[in-house]
């Protein structure tokens, strides 16, 4: 997905920001989640932003290793809020040590983020800060909105789109921006690859929820159906009832007003409901959708031909990738 150069260059990085040090009990847990990869697309995007408006990656990777150990807190954050106990096929960092350890954790990672930027002087500093600032207040934002549809019992899919704007798509937009800004692309420029990053991470999102309901577990790395079990109402959820009949408008309501209780079942029969209504298609059309509009904004940025070829992989695999 990334090239393999860049990921080989920025897995070489981080393993010399993540050496042992004491309390073990704080610093552990962040070499764990870390270690556990991921498609570390952030980072990647990072460098690929920088490289593409002719920049020397290198000098990106202190801004890269800041947005992949931010996406690192908030997941240990996210598993405690969602009860998670799997995070890419392992036990969530909560699961494995308790709650408070994952706290911790997660606010000395948050620290380590903005410690990172300190390799920057200057205007460049003073720009990639403000950035982070935005883009985790906005993550924040997006998180509560999540948790605020839990106990909603109609959330529409525009309220549904800006929640994983913020949530997810704005961190992807800021990779981009930062890689940019580094290598001294104007803001218009700036802006547009943000832009594109924003298209890019709601085709993500999308795509995270298909899988989540119609994924195979062994590739996912997470519970088929864990988006259900949580009650979540997603793309997929809002709708299904917006083109359900009355009954099975009923069944949605009834499984997610309480707690799960017959696990296997009720996720089938959730699943049957979205089924019924094709909402599998539907919503590998808006992936599609949001894929297109971040391949048209690429051809609009003054990148090179390389950073174009580069990027217009990643938008092809984000949308078809099954973990």
């Amino acid at each position: 997905m990334i090239k393999q150069e860049l990921s080989i260059l920025f897995a070489n990085y981080l393993k010399g920001q993540t050496p042992q040090q004491e309390p073990k009990n704080l610093y552990e847990p962040m070499q764990y989640i870390l270690s556990l990869g991921g498609k570390r697309v952030r980072p990647g995007l990072c460098l690929m932003g920088a490289e593409a408006y002719g920049g020397d990656p290198k000098k990106a990777l202190p801004a890269a290793f800041a947005l992949e150990v931010f996406h690192n807190f908030t997941l240990l954050h996210d598993d405690i809020m969602d009860q998670a106990e799997m995070r890419r096929g392992k036990p969530t960092v909560h699961k494995k040590w308790d709650k408070n350890t994952a706290i911790l954790s997660g606010d000395v990672m948050l620290i380590k983020a903005y410690e990172s930027l300190e390799y920057y002087e200057g205007g460049l500093f003073k720009k990639l800060v403000k950035i982070l600032n935005q883009t985790a207040r906005e993550v924040c934002e997006g998180q509560q909105y999540d948790l605020d549809f839990e106990s909603q019992k109609h959330v529409s899919e525009e309220n549904y789109m800006e929640m994983i704007r913020l949530k997810t798509s704005v961190l992807l937009g800021a990779a981009l921006q930062m890689g940019a800004a580094i290598s001294q692309a104007d803001e218009g420029e700036q802006q547009k690859i943000y832009e594109l990053g924003i298209a890019l991470g709601l085709a993500f999102q999308l795509q995270d929820d298909y899988l989540d309901t119609f994924g195979k577990q062994e590739d996912f790395g997470k519970i088929i159906g864990g988006d259900i079990l949580e009650r979540k109402k997603t793309w997929l959820y809002i709708k299904a009832f917006e083109l359900a009949n009355l009954e099975d408008r009923e069944r949605l309501l009834n499984i997610y007003s309480h707690t799960a209780k017959d696990v296997e079942n009720e996720i089938e029969s959730v699943k049957q409901i979205f089924s019924k209504y094709n909402t599998g298609h539907l919503i590998r059309k808006e992936i599609e959708k949001y894929s297109l509009k971040a391949q048209n904004i690429l051809q609009e940025c003054h990148i090179n031909d390389e950073g174009k070829k580069s990027i217009q992989l990643i938008i092809s695999e984000l949308k078809n990738r099954n973990t």
